[in-house]
């Protein structure tokens, strides 16, 4: 299984906390999640709010573990609560499907891990991540939908 390298983890997780800096965006928690779901990175900003790391990581982990980033499961669960609600018991409550959850691809597809992003808006959180893996030279994977 390939996965997402400290070094890379590193530069994900500082590129998305300086784009959210060069944006003004409310002070961001990053982690990292290699593709067997274990922390490789994170970071909380000053400022961060006490739930932050949690939620993070549950948009990583609960992306990684449907294969689908947190955008796509955001959209899903509106139709199919139940189904969600019965994931998040499964999960042990480790998945918030909301946007700020990105997978990680490296240049062949393969799938190496993902980011988890909570403090701002779920858009402007999955803007960060996006931004994050491309400076690592990696594929962000928001999904379709």
């Amino acid at each position: 299984m390939s996965n997402v390298s400290l070094h890379q983890a590193a530069i994900i997780v500082d590129e998305a906390i300086e784009h959210g800096r060069a944006h003004q965006f409310a002070p961001l928690t990053v982690v990292v999640l290699d593709a067997g779901g274990h922390a490789v990175a994170l970071k909380r900003e000053d400022g961060s709010s006490l739930l932050r790391p949690q939620i993070a990581h549950a948009k990583a982990w609960g992306a990684l573990g449907m294969g689908l980033a947190s955008r796509t499961l955001f959209k899903r669960a509106k139709d199919n609560p139940a189904f969600f609600n019965a994931l998040s018991d499964l999960s042990g409550g480790n998945m918030v499907p909301n946007p700020g959850g990105v997978l990680i691809r490296d240049a062949a597809g393969v799938l190496i891990g993902a980011v988890g992003i909570s403090g701002d808006t779920g858009d402007n959180d999955e803007l960060c991540a996006v931004a994050g893996i491309e400076a690592a030279g990696l594929k962000a994977d928001i999904g379709a939908g």
